[in-house]
């Protein structure tokens, strides 16, 4: 099996003390451009997550707070008339057909943070940070609102160790 090189690599000892000991050579994982990719893809899934993730709290809200579902389309049980959109209750069958977007929105979302984890995953691995960070990334689409603050402090994190380390890029 191939061991994965760490993050930092240690300096090479021929050169006669040119540098200091404490300065390390740092190596990603991919080249300006796929982490740049990677960044932009984790951004945009981050930003979509998060709001998922608002709608579910408040599609929580409505249901067990209040006891009602968010429907779109249908048909009244009692009155038998068309149902259009809004809410209906969630202990009897109010509406008859029509799709639930209560539902949906907790399908959409899980199925989102998926593929937010799978960019998680893709930057974490690019950059070859440490697992805490990764575990970091992945908690921002399960607290509500920390998939922005996350996001930002990340994104800003990168840039930041790009800008830093312009030869630490893969070169193919």
């Amino acid at each position: 099996m191939i061991e994965p090189k760490p993050a930092i690599q240690p300096e090479q000892s021929g050169d006669s003390g040119a540098k200091p000991a404490a300065a390390k050579k740092r190596r990603f994982g991919g080249t300006t451009a796929q982490i740049r990719s990677a960044l932009k893809f984790y951004k945009v899934m981050a930003y979509l997550t998060g709001t998922m993730l608002l709608l579910l709290c408040a599609e929580l809200v409505a249901r067990y707070v209040f006891g009602v579902y968010l429907f779109a389309g249908g048909t009244n049980a009692t009155t038998g008339q068309p149902f259009g959109f809004g809410f209906a209750d969630a202990e009897s069958k109010a509406v008859l057909g029509g799709v639930n977007v209560s539902v949906t929105v907790l399908i959409v979302h899980g199925w989102m943070y998926v593929v937010y984890l799978i960019s998680d995953f893709r930057l974490w691995s690019l950059m070859r940070w440490p697992f805490t960070k990764l575990i970091l990334l992945a908690l921002g689409g399960v607290v509500p609102l920390m998939s922005f603050i996350v996001e930002k402090k990340f994104h800003s994190e990168v840039e930041a160790e790009l800008a830093a380390n312009p030869q630490a890029s893969k070169r193919y």
